[in-house]
């Protein structure tokens, strides 16, 4: 049996951990959680330490002093898994835009021959539910500008839904992931694909937040923009 563990960054989903937690652990395959969270003054983290003490082999907090970007975020919790020697290493929102039953999808494309597989919402389409059409439009164009760029074939490139086998993190250079946001997750994508790992894209369907407020800004989208850019270069100049 596959160790398997769900890395989910955490500000302030006081709303939302509880329900995202059981709905996890529920699923017919196993699955641990690791919550990364950013010293949410909500008291995110303390409800995570609830169900810790309930669940100590399968529910883990690790808590970071201040609130540091999404992308950090996961490189913890990254390493974190790769010392623990998980065998699939999965990143998922708290605030149900992911569905966890969707976490066996993604699981059975990685046990099936995928390195890398994504939640994807635009393989199929647009499959997105509960956004104004003017954040749809800007994600979905973000992905279109990021395969102009960097020759990806993959429609989803900011996904941020997605299995990695553990090897394909240990090869992946995590001390060199600088970004934090969309960027992280073209980033990490990018560099799996210039590894040459097989990727795959596993449609599902994308629901806005109902609970808790969004942490996109503009400041996570310029980034996308000019870190893809920044990418290109530094591929062309062999340092990817």
């Amino acid at each position: 049996m596959s160790r398997n563990i769900v890395v989910i960054p955490t500000y302030n989903e006081i709303e939302n951990i509880s329900d995202i937690l059981l709905a996890v652990l529920s699923l017919p395959v196993s699955f641990d959680i690791l919550v990364v969270d950013d010293n949410s003054p909500d008291g995110t983290a303390e409800q995570v330490l609830k169900f810790a003490t309930i669940y100590p082999n399968r529910i883990f907090l690790e808590k970071r002093l201040k609130k540091d970007g999404l992308g950090t975020a996961y490189v913890h919790g990254f390493y974190w898994a790769i010392v623990k020697k998980y065998d699939y290493v999965f990143e998922m929102d708290a605030d149900f835009s992911h569905n966890p039953t969707d976490l066996l999808r993604l699981l059975e494309a990685c046990q099936n021959g995928a390195d890398v597989s994504i939640g994807s919402r635009y393989v199929t389409g647009v499959n997105v539910v509960n956004w104004p059409l003017n954040r749809v439009l800007m994600s979905y164009f973000a992905s279109v500008y990021v395969r102009f760029i960097t020759g990806m074939t993959i429609q989803d490139t900011t996904a941020g839904f997605v299995c990695y086998k553990r090897n394909v993190l240990e090869q992946i250079d995590l001390k060199k992931i600088k970004f934090v946001g969309y960027a992280f997750q073209i980033e990490m994508k990018y560099r799996a694909y210039c590894k040459q790992f097989k990727i795959e894209e596993v449609p599902i369907v994308f629901t806005d937040r109902t609970k808790g407020a969004s942490k996109m800004s503009s400041g996570i989208f310029k980034e996308a923009v000019f870190g893809v850019l920044q990418l290109r270069i530094k591929k062309l100049l062999n340092k990817i």
